[in-house]
Order: structure tokens, then sequence, then C-alpha cells
């Protein structure tokens, strides 16, 4: 049985990623042409043998709920233990660091029945393949009050500790003046032994367009993917059931990830392609996000540019980003004239 219960914090609201958090929360962001933030966090908990998972959302977390269904995905549909979702009460003045002691509160007799000793808490957005038994042992080791998960002197907003002292934390709250486990982490005024796990993997804060569009490119480089991806930490995700991508004889693809059920006539390159998108004939797509179910026209040209699920754009259309400013195209939307940047 594992020692370890896991608490995901999908409350944050980023506003560097606000044209992609409109209709979602941050957490169900695609990524990857197939996966949402939230799959990379929740799949590390379950690899790690977490048998028990508790998600926090808050903002227009309807999708998230949507992708993660009963947690039967990874293998989280139980009758003991399993996944929970806790939508948020009202709490004004709430604070938006990770591990809000106000939001967990508000639940606190799910940690207090639940069996395990440690609490392993975690935010939703940052993307990488960490092995979390690795850092509770070394938790233990060294008889931390509470480990901070870091990556190159950086944190990863990631936190281990006894699940006894993290209901201590919430019930004196108010006492203590601690906002959150981030906030206790980031003081020295207590008398807390605050130790630090440093993963060495590849790591991807996703806080804004520019990080998102960056750290979804690398993932063309086989190294970087093969970080990610590794076939002994997999990273589950609902699964869809589509048939083969279908590639006309004049299509070129080059250096570029296409999902499945997609169509592709055109010229794609360096790019990453989701399900069921359709890119036209004479059409060229290079450096671009192209989300699910979007449809690119004949004859289009797109560079350095991110659609989101669903976006139309007309035959003969050219729009460029830059690699430092991709231009961004919103859920549902139908683009039919030419924008250059």
């Amino acid at each position: 049985m594992s020692r370890l219960l896991g608490v995901i914090d999908a409350t944050n609201l980023i506003e560097g990623l606000q044209d992609l958090t409109l209709n979602r929360s941050a957490a169900s962001i695609p990524f990857a042409g197939r996966y949402r933030f939230i799959d990379f966090i929740l799949s590390n908990m379950v690899n790690s043998g977490v048998e028990s998972v508790a998600i926090f959302p808050k903002h227009q977390y309807r999708s998230l709920m949507d992708h993660i269904g009963s947690g039967k995905n990874w293998d989280l549909d139980r009758k003991k233990n399993g996944l929970f979702f806790f939508p948020p009460c009202f709490e004004p003045n709430e604070n938006s660091s990770v591990g809000s002691f106000a939001r967990l509160e508000q639940h606190i007799d799910f940690f207090k029945r639940s069996h395990q000793d440690y609490v392993f808490i975690a935010n939703s957005y940052v993307i990488t393949n960490v092995d979390i038994e690795e850092a509770l042992a070394e938790h233990l080791i060294h008889d931390h009050d509470i480990t901070e998960l870091m990556s190159h002197d950086q944190s990863l907003e990631m936190y281990i500790l006894k699940k006894s002292l993290l209901i201590e934390l919430i019930e004196n709250r108010k006492t203590s003046q601690f906002i959150s486990i981030s906030d206790v982490a980031n003081q020295t005024l207590h008398n807390y032994n605050i130790g630090t796990y440093n993963h060495n993997g590849y790591v991807a804060v996703m806080n804004s367009i520019r990080s998102y569009f960056n750290h979804s490119m690398d993932l063309l480089d086989h190294s970087v993917w093969n970080q990610l991806f590794s076939s002994d930490r997999p990273v589950f995700t609902k699964v869809k059931d589509e048939p083969p991508t279908r590639y006309s004889a004049e299509s070129v693809v080059t250096n570029s990830m296409i999902a499945n059920g997609a169509t592709i006539k055109g010229n794609v390159d360096s790019s990453i392609i989701s399900r069921a998108v359709k890119i036209g004939e004479g059409a060229l797509v290079k450096n671009c996000i192209v989300m699910q179910k979007s449809h690119i026209g004949e004859n289009c040209t797109l560079e350095y540019v991110i659609l989101d699920k669903n976006v139309r754009v007309l035959d003969g259309v050219t729009l460029k980003g830059t690699p430092d400013k991709p231009l961004v195209l919103r859920k549902g939307s139908v683009r039919e004239m030419a924008v250059s940047k």
C-alpha cells in the first residue's frame, strides 16, 4: 500500500496563458498533440505507486473533469482510494499560491480520513517526469519536515511532508500566518526543517504563451521527448479511438509530430499537429501548434502560429507570428483575412 497521498493544486489562473484558458483551466491545456498538462503530474504519481489522488480545481474546470473522468486511464477508478475532485467553496481574498491552506481546509476531513502517512502536493502546470518515490526516500533519509522538489535551483512547486504536519499547518493557519505550503517553504522565520530534492530531468514551466510554444517545439528534439516519455515511466491520457492519419500523395511532412485521425494534403514542417486536424492542398504549416479538430484551408501559409481547438483558417490566408511572440487563434475562431506580425 502506498505511503503517499497525492494532491494536485489545479486552481492557478496563469495570466500569461490567458489566450488558452478562456474556456478551460491551465491543467487541461493540450500539449504534445494528445496530452493535457495534468497528465504529466498525474502519471508521475501513478508511476510512483500513489493510489489516492485529490484534485483541487477552480477556474473553468468542466473540461478538466471531462478529460480525467473517473480516472480509469490512470488506473484510479477504484472502490477504495482512487481519484477525488474537490471543487472550490467561496473563500474571500483567497491566495493563489500552491497548496493554499484555506482551500485545503475546506476538505480537511478528507485528509484526516485518509490512511497515508505522507502527502505529495504539486501544481498542474510544470511538465516533467519525476520519480516521486525517490524524492520520498530522500525526504525520509534526511528526516526533513518538508522537502521541496527543485531543478537547477528553480522550485518545481512540488512538496513532500507528513500528513500530520499538513493537518497541523492547515488548522493553525490563522495564528501562524502561513497561507500555503509554498509560503512555508519560502519562509525562514520558523523552526521547520526544509530540505530539497534535485530533479535532473527535463522540466517545462508553463507560465506564458512563449514558454508554451518553446517547450512544445522542444519535443521535436528526440532527447527531450525521451526524457518526458520514458517506456518505464509512461505518460497516460484519455484514450480516444481515432483512425490513422491520412497523407495525400502531394503532402510533405518534415520534423513534425502528427497525431491520429488527421488529414494532411499540404506541407507540414517543424510543427505539432493534434487529432482530427485537416490541412488542405497547397498549404504550408511551419513552426506551428495545431490543436484538435482545427481546419486549415487550401493554399494557406502559417508560421509561428498556435491554433486552439476547432479553429478554421479559410482558403488562401497567411498568418505569421514570430518565435518570441507566436500568434494565437482562440478556440472556435474563424480566420479569413491575412495577418502579418
